[in-house]
């Protein structure tokens, strides 16, 4: 994991990256910072939703609401309040070792999954604290972060072409090549 590292200093070092001035926190009063504490959470969140990261995902077994669906659906499981998509990985319909996952059955509808079986356990993406990010996705966000700062702090598109360039490889890669690839790799 990357102890010690905070949104505040993987957005100081994109800055860095980008030739800037580091922050010391996203309300320091600077033109970066601000920038910084509006973009990153978006940012971040987009780069941990790319690829199923094993660092951001959690298996849980959801609780049955008590109101029924107004639909043709007998059972509803809300979703949790951590998860970062609003949509499983896998849904499953036992706790029990061995179960395989069930591909039909069940909708999400209103952040809850909606199906007639009486027990759901999903795999679900969850924010993991920036503390608990390994340092290959540390390093993949902070370029990610550069790309996506580039044009409005530095007003060079060529350096957000370079920092996408690094963070996701070249066009005929489709966005799987860079950091990325090296990232998803590991």
């Amino acid at each position: 994991m990357a102890a010690g590292d905070t949104d505040v200093k993987i957005c100081s070092n994109a800055l860095l990256l980008l030739g800037a001035n580091e922050i010391s926190s996203f309300s320091d009063g600077s033109t970066q910072a601000g920038i910084c504490g509006a973009l990153y959470p978006q940012i971040r969140d987009y780069t941990l939703a790319m690829a199923p990261w094993s660092f951001s995902l959690k298996k849980v077994q959801l609780q049955e609401l008590v109101t029924e669906p107004v639909n043709e659906w007998q059972n509803a499981f809300a979703m949790p309040s951590d998860s970062l998509t609003g949509v499983p990985r896998a849904v499953f319909t036992s706790a029990a070792a061995g179960v395989k996952p069930v591909a039909s059955g069940w909708e999400v509808l209103n952040q809850e999954i909606q199906t007639d079986y009486e027990t759901i356990v999903i795999d679900y993406q969850f924010r993991p604290s920036e503390a608990a990010m390994p340092t290959y996705f540390v390093n993949l966000l902070k370029y990610v972060v550069a790309a996506h700062l580039a044009e409005p702090i530095t007003d060079q598109i060529t350096k957000a072409q370079h920092w996408l360039q690094m963070s996701f490889g070249l066009p005929m890669e489709g966005g799987r090549g860079g950091a990325f690839r090296q990232a998803v790799n590991i």
